[in-house]
């Protein structure tokens, strides 16, 4: 049976992950209350980020920008996309 959550970031009951995907407390509240859907927002924004920072996520600093920044994602007003970024074009014919 698939497991519904009240999805934060969404504001809707959606299907929520299969296992923690973070450690820790935050990892707790963010697989009790995100959808499959947020999640998957959430990892194209962090891509986003890695990219137009130049950060490795190895780096104990980028690790802790990063984790901030998925916490304003899901539970604070929101994380914004760095300044000066551009979403790349899509390609022609391909689905929106």
């Amino acid at each position: 049976m698939t497991r519904m959550v009240q999805c934060v970031k969404l504001g809707i009951e959606a299907e929520g992950l299969d296992a923690p995907t973070y450690p820790g407390e935050l990892g707790q509240r963010i697989f009790e209350n995100v959808s499959k859907q947020a999640w998957q927002q959430w990892l194209s924004h962090q891509t986003i980020l890695i990219n137009e920072h130049r950060i490795s996520p190895i780096d104990p600093k980028a690790r802790k920008f990063l984790e901030e920044e998925m916490e304003k994602f899901f539970f604070g007003g929101g994380a914004e996309l760095p300044g000066g970024f551009v979403a790349p074009d899509k390609p022609q014919g391909s689905p929106d």
